[in-house]
């Protein structure tokens, strides 16, 4: 049984679903085999993930390949009811509601563990915490999950390495048509269209700070440098600091950064990236917004004590006003901004990423129960596979080793 906010929305459900599907190539091809094979048939998924149309379609792909869906979402601003409702209606168990107290988001992720799934698809790592802490019972039929994010994957590490994971888990996030793609180009359109429609701002002239130059930072600075910004990135890494430096832009340190700022988007998947002491140095003004997976990297919580008033001046903005008059605009309860306040990546995009979910989760459907708990990448048959599918799509070939040039690198090594 669903727990949704109402049926009646699901007319617009279908119709974003289906528009969804429509340039999901990858998606499509893969349909074909599991709707032949049935991979998943008497096994239960359970899925935490952001809840919209492209979404959807990885969740409808899964149970035409004999799964049983569960379903909740991964962010209390991402749902969208219309989808939930359509997705319902499609005979998947959905229990999500956009903008659900935290309680109930809660108790909407032990409803989907309630059923002891065999597969868990993880979007952040919030069904991870709860299978190893007080829905532990739930995992009792568990043959391993996939993580979608950094953050989320960074959680299974931290839990593997003081040998508290007690499964497999599959890395999704690092697999090369994931983050190549998904959270270089996916999050760096996403997080801007979000920007732009929320604020109806303009972005060339202004100096754009971006916390954080990993894959998604590259794309965030890369898309505000292609709108006209001038860009500081900050980052704790060398490396990735001289990376940014090399691709033209600023680096400094944030506290440097915050009174030169018009607009911050923080990307690090850390907390407290942003905090009192740069608040208080940044000019009237300023926006502020996340495009990491947790409502952690600016402090609202701080900056709402240091305000004497706060109040909402457009959808998805809250301006906060300083003892000394000056205003600070924060988008979307600086949580995940791209899809708090916007559509989310790129269906083109997605398909790539959920084509590699859907194939990860075949593989361990078929070799998890040969593995011992920890985290493991991504096998490169997967990424080669939707590689493959998506040049297809796009009607690109490329060239093959002959049998001379084959020899020749096998001599080499």
């Amino acid at each position: 049984m669903s727990e949704i906010k109402d049926s009646a929305l699901a007319a617009s459900g279908h119709q974003k679903i289906d528009w969804a599907y429509a340039y999901m190539p990858a998606l499509r091809e893969i349909e074909r085999d599991f709707v032949a094979e049935q991979p998943f048939a008497g096994l239960k998924v359970a899925m935490s993930i952001h809840l919209e149309a492209k979404t959807a379609n990885l969740a409808l792909l899964l149970q035409k390949g004999g799964a049983e869906v569960h379903i909740s979402g991964c962010n209390r601003l991402s749902t969208q009811d219309d989808v939930c409702a359509a997705l319902a209606e499609r005979g998947v168990t959905v229990n999500a509601v956009y903008g659900c107290d935290e309680p109930t988001y809660q108790r909407h992720l032990k409803m989907t563990l309630s059923g002891r799934p065999h597969l868990v698809l993880d979007d952040g790592g919030d069904l991870l915490e709860l299978l190893l802490g007080e829905c532990g019972a739930d995992g009792v039929n568990l043959i391993g999950t996939t993580e979608e994010t950094t953050t989320g994957v960074q959680r299974l590490k931290r839990r593997a390495a003081n040998g508290e994971l007690s499964f497999p888990a599959l890395a999704v996030n690092d697999a090369a048509m994931k983050h190549l793609f998904d959270n270089r180009y996916g999050t760096g359109q996403s997080t801007w269209d979000a920007i732009l429609h929320t604020t109806n701002i303009q972005i060339c002239g202004k100096t754009v700070v971006v916390a954080g130059y990993g894959w998604c930072g590259r794309g965030v600075a890369m898309r505000a440098h292609g709108l006209g910004a001038n860009v500081i990135v900050t980052e704790i890494d060398p490396v990735k600091a001289i990376e940014a430096v090399c691709d033209g832009f600023r680096v400094m340190t944030m506290d440097q950064a915050a009174p030169l700022g018009d607009l911050f988007v923080t990307v690090t998947g850390c907390r407290d990236v942003i905090v009192g002491r740069h608040f208080a140095a940044m000019r009237d003004g300023a926006t502020l917004c996340n495009a990491g997976h947790f409502d952690v990297e600016v402090d609202v919580a701080g900056l709402t004590a240091m305000s004497v008033r706060q109040w909402e001046r457009r959808k998805d903005i809250v301006g906060y006003q300083l003892a000394d008059g000056r205003v600070l605009n924060v988008l979307a309860e600086g949580r995940l901004v791209n899809l708090a306040a916007g559509n989310g990546h790129p269906v083109e995009i997605m398909d790539m990423s959920f084509a590699v979910q859907a194939l990860a989760l075949r593989y361990l459907a078929e070799q998890g129960s040969t593995l011992s708990a920890g985290v493991y990448d991504v096998p490169y048959t997967i990424d080669a596979r939707v590689s493959a599918y998506k040049l297809q799509a796009l009607g690109v070939s490329i060239d093959a080793l002959t049998p001379e040039q084959r020899e020749y690198y096998q001599g080499e090594c």
